[in-house]
This record gives C-alpha cells, structure tokens and sequence, in this order.
C-alpha cells in the first residue's frame, strides 16, 4: 500500500508545471488504463492521457497541486487536494477555449486512482470545476 501512495505522489510530481515530464506522468498508467474528468464528462484513454498533464501545464504554467489529505486501501488511493495556478495559457473545455485571463485558481479537488500490478487502471478526477469558472471570471 505504501508503493501505492509513493506511486500516486510521483505521478503528481511528474504533473507539476515546473517539472512537467509528460512522458514520466503517461509512465504511471496501465496500457488499457483510462482516466476520467467527471464533472466534465471526459474520458482519456491511451495516448490521450498525455493530454491530462500537458492540458493544464499549458493553462496554468505554473500549476501546483497541493496534497491535503490521502486514504490508501487495497489498490485504492484516494487523495484531497487543491490545484492552484496562473491562467497564462489556453484552457480547452469541453464547451470551448478559454483565453488566458491572469488570473490565479485555487480549486477545491478529490482524485480516486484504482492500481493493479503497480500501475493505475483508473482515475477519476472529481474537480469543483464551477469553483474554477468563478475563479476565472471574477472581475479585476
């Protein structure tokens, strides 16, 4: 259980913008592994798990994931966080892009990841997507 943690830790990592290694982040996953935004109602699959990463390096340059809190069980990792970053890139949505604004989020996260044979077959990010609209259209 403790590799399983250490797992997650280090695809986060790999994840950050500062340190993004997309190649690393793809790395962690199952071949037949997916991963689900679910407020969006996106889904990556293979190669599209790049996608994950490199979406909100792009966006958010800078992004940072804090770790609040974690729960480990066997082959679950479950993890409460905040995504925080400066809007300097294009955001793709699922309704469109969203020009940079500048402006900083602070989202509100929980990431529910399953792991078989040392690699995740599923994550299921669970993101206050409203949280970050708000966040981006806030007058200056």
């Amino acid at each position: 259980m403790h590799n399983d943690l250490q797992l997650i830790k280090d695809l986060y990592a790999a994840a950050e913008g500062k340190t993004l290694d997309v190649e690393k982040f793809v790395s962690f996953f199952a071949e037949d592994a997916y991963v689900r935004n679910v407020p969006a109602e996106v889904e990556f699959r293979g190669a599209d798990i790049a996608t994950v990463a490199s979406s909100m390096a792009t966006a958010f340059p800078d992004v940072h994931r804090e770790l609040f809190s974690t729960y480990v069980t066997d082959g679950v990792v479950i993890v409460e966080l905040a995504i925080r970053g400066t809007h300097k890139g294009d955001l793709v949505t699922p309704t469109g892009i969203i020009p940079p604004t500048g402006k900083t989020i602070d989202v509100p996260c929980c990431d529910v990841f399953h792991i078989e044979d040392g690699k995740v077959v599923s994550f299921h990010c669970y993101n206050a997507a409203s949280i970050m609209q708000q966040q981006l259209s806030r007058p200056d």
